[in-house]
């Protein structure tokens, strides 16, 4: 399909800023992109889609979240805003757990529903690429229940989806040395076999997996060709983060407690450094200094970290905010954190840019101004939402 867009007041792609903009799009991506009066006289006679003056964004990329679930941890949630910390409540069986009997209560067509709708609530916000994790399961068959509906959201989302393996916490009532042997010998080598999943992740922290447990976990799943990633000094600093960097993960993500180290390791190895505000805000955590990451040469990307427990967060303008505001970037460094820094981290150079060769998906601002979204809070803008170069939302 080819199709030629005009119409746009202000572009950004995001690297640039164009004023009286325009691209072609052929089979669902980028092929020319420039100012609209030099568009190529090769596209002349192309159908046209008039955007109406609209801005024009990257598609947003959301490469950390949780969004398959069942039940909601509202109780838990108002325990902590009267002082209770998360680390008290994931001990005494709560938190994770908590989730973890939800989600092991619930069918795969009621979880299937469930990260459906929640992935609409996405789309509408111009979230045209996700990563969800498992982790809710801890065991086999549950971590395998989880990654065959993420397969199934993978199959019928408007969106693109990766699916990741988390290690999440030890199970009650498991030694942690079985534990993590069946987790390597067992379920990694399942998931490499089935394909349900592009990378494994770890929850690298205090009340979850030590370093050494975490380098073997990842260990086996670079044996078996999978990509991988890392909870990385969330609650307390464990060297994580220098793991990830020294192991060529894609990403570590959280990041409150780490250091210069830590930034120049990530720096370095080319990992993406990825924050996750509505975790830090909502558990009372240090902000991570994006500033500092950003200027020590991270390549920083922000996510949501959508999950029932510690960041029931549904908007990535909010983290946007957040991490501009608390974090200190710029609101152009922000949107490049959530598109092609969040791409990245998901390891596809081709998605969250505007430029040929890269996937056509864009979002359209319901402003002239393309960062109208970002002065707003509380309220997101969105006129419409393309996919590969056809619209999804409204009209999807």
């Amino acid at each position: 399909m080819n199709q030629v867009f005009v119409g746009i007041s202000e572009l950004y792609t995001p690297q640039n800023r164009l004023e009286r903009a325009a691209f072609a799009v052929q089979d669902g991506r980028f092929v020319w992109v420039g100012a609209e009066a030099e568009l190529p006289e090769a596209y002349h006679l192309w159908p046209r889609t008039d955007l109406g003056g609209h801005g024009v964004l990257p598609g947003l990329v959301d490469a950390h979240t949780h969004l398959v679930y069942g039940g909601d941890r509202l109780g838990e949630y108002l325990q902590r805003a009267r002082g209770e910390s998360y680390e008290a409540i994931l001990a005494a069986g709560g938190g994770i757990y908590s989730t973890v009997r939800a989600t092991d209560a619930a069918s795969e067509d009621e979880l299937y529903e469930w990260a459906q709708a929640r992935a609409q609530i996405f789309l509408t916000q111009g979230v045209t690429a996700i990563e969800i994790k498992s982790g809710y399961g801890l065991l086999p068959e549950a971590e395998l229940k989880m990654l065959r509906v993420i397969r199934r959201l993978e199959e019928h989302l408007p969106q693109h989806v990766f699916a990741t393996l988390l290690a999440h916490v030890i199970p009650k009532g498991w030694e942690r040395e079985k534990y993590v042997e069946m987790f390597c010998q067992e379920l990694i080598p399942e998931v490499a076999k089935t394909g349900l999943a592009e990378a494994v992740d770890v929850f690298c922290d205090e009340g979850a997996f030590t370093l050494d447990e975490t380098r073997r976990i990842l260990e086996a799943a670079l044996s078996h060709n999978l990509r991988i990633k890392l909870h990385a000094e969330q609650i307390a600093h464990t060297g994580a983060t220098r793991l990830a960097a020294a192991l060529g993960a894609l990403s570590a993500d959280h990041l409150e407690q780490t250091t210069p180290a830590d930034w120049e390791a990530l720096a370095q190895s080319g990992t993406v450094g990825t924050v996750l505000p509505g975790a830090a805000v909502i558990l009372r955590k240090p902000f991570p200094n994006a500033r500092a990451m950003w200027d020590a040469g991270v390549r920083v990307a922000i996510a949501t970290d959508h999950n029932p427990g510690s960041s029931p967060l549904y908007s990535p303008w909010l983290g946007m905010q957040l991490t501009a505001s608390l974090g200190r970037l710029s609101l152009e460094e922000a949107l490049l954190a959530h598109t092609e820094n969040a791409a990245l981290a998901l390891g596809r150079a081709d998605l969250g840019k505007i430029e040929p060769g890269a996937r056509a998906d864009f979002v359209v601002v319901d402003s002239p101004h393309a960062l109208m979204p970002l002065y707003h809070w509380g309220h997101t803008p969105i006129h419409a939402v393309y996919v590969g170069g056809r619209p999804v939302f409204p009209t999807g």
